[in-house]
């Protein structure tokens, strides 16, 4: 009865363990999307989440490996968004209304993109890119039905990527916006045919 009850209080504080990695992960993760490495402070952090700075050191031991974890994490968001994105129909409204729900992490990839001059940034970055763009430029081609090569077709969808990342900022990821910068990329793809 009393080793039942330890590892019952033990798979407690496991859990209460993961809980507040999860909680550190998703504020660093949200505030790195929003402000960049300025949203990193581990004050700030500790007020938004509401637990101790030694909570943050007990959980990550430094910022290195926190930021190691916020790319991990990224990693996974950016495969969520890929699976969607190879289940989207259209590009208006579905593919527009997977990137409002996943705003963040969108703001995220931005983020990585500002600062790729870091190499752990640079190479999230690729892994991110590759795995949302994939699945993007199939719905994008079936959605445009445009007679491109292959290569201008990379080319294009390369402009537009960084176009949209240079474009975009947490006011105007919204539906309004998304649909009339979709329907203007079409009209510049079209001009290309």
């Amino acid at each position: 009865m009393i080793l039942q009850i330890l590892r019952i209080n033990l798979i407690k504080k496991n859990r209460m363990i993961i809980y507040n990695q999860d909680v550190w992960i998703k504020a660093g993760y949200e505030a790195f999307a929003l402000s960049g490495m300025n949203g990193l402070k581990i004050e700030q952090l500790s007020k938004k989440v509401g637990i101790s700075k030694s909570s943050f050191y007990h959980h990550f031991a430094d910022l290195e490996i926190f930021i190691d974890l916020l790319l991990k994490y990224h990693i996974k968001q950016s495969e969520i968004i890929g699976k969607k994105e190879s289940l989207a129909q259209n590009i208006d409204p579905d593919l527009i209304n997977i990137l409002i729900d996943h705003r963040i992490d969108l703001l995220f990839n931005r983020q990585l993109r500002i600062h790729q001059n870091n190499r752990s940034y640079a190479e999230a970055l690729q892994q991110s890119n590759t795995i949302i763009g994939n699945a993007f430029i199939l719905l994008w081609v079936k959605d445009l039905n445009l007679s491109l090569s292959q290569k201008q077709i990379n080319s294009l969808f390369s402009l537009a990527l960084e176009n949209f990342f240079l474009q975009i900022n947490n006011d105007n990821m919204n539906y309004t916006w998304l649909s009339k910068y979709f329907a203007n990329l079409k009209s510049i793809a079209n001009n290309f045919t």
